[in-house]
């Protein structure tokens, strides 16, 4: 039996308004600060939400390699790949670090590198202004390689697209924030 992909946007944003979004006083990554909290491991490191995000994250995908900046997106890529090849599709995942490797090849972009003018799609877990979607757009494009999207779970609707129009990217997000706050009010 198969799943509709409404239903797995529902379950999925359960378990995001459950585990994964917090109300409070919080300092975000970016050094914002804001009312709402949201870290999305909480659910997509558990088998059941990796793998509805993974599923509805491949419906956004339309090139054959994904990548994301280290640590959000290491569970998301490696996902999509799986549920990728489970589907027929073979889409391959990439890993860009924050920092180079220090030893070794010194590599910034690990997993089986395609060839330059490849295209990949970003994946991030949480835009706030955008500048770890960006900064992994901006490895991959020194890189060789062609990146148009990035495909997010939650948009914090706080600058992050605006940000990505700049840098040439168009920003496909699953869910807004206002759709997990709304339960809160």
């Amino acid at each position: 039996m198969r799943v509709s992909i409404h239903n797995m946007n529902e379950e999925f944003l359960e378990l995001l308004k459950k585990y994964a979004y917090k109300k409070g006083e919080f300092t975000l990554s970016s050094g914002k600060t804001s009312e709402h909290y949201v870290n999305c491991k909480p659910v997509t490191l558990t088998g059941r939400g990796l793998t509805l995000v993974s599923m509805m994250l491949l419906e956004h995908v339309q090139t054959q390699v994904v990548a994301g900046l280290t640590l959000g997106a290491d569970p998301l890529v490696s996902g999509v790949a799986v549920c990728s090849a489970l589907d027929g599709r073979m889409v391959n995942a990439l890993i860009v670090r924050k920092e180079p490797k220090g030893h070794g090849t010194e590599a910034w972009i690990e997993g089986l590198l395609p060839p330059e003018g490849t295209k990949v799609t970003v994946l991030e877990d949480v835009v706030t202004t955008g500048g770890s979607a960006i900064k992994a757009a901006e490895k991959l494009r020194d890189a060789g390689y062609v990146v148009e999207r990035v495909v997010a779970i939650v948009d914090r609707q706080e600058g992050g697209k605006d940000a990505m129009i700049e840098a040439n990217l168009e920003l496909c997000s699953l869910f807004q924030l206002s759709e997990l706050v709304e339960k809160f009010l």
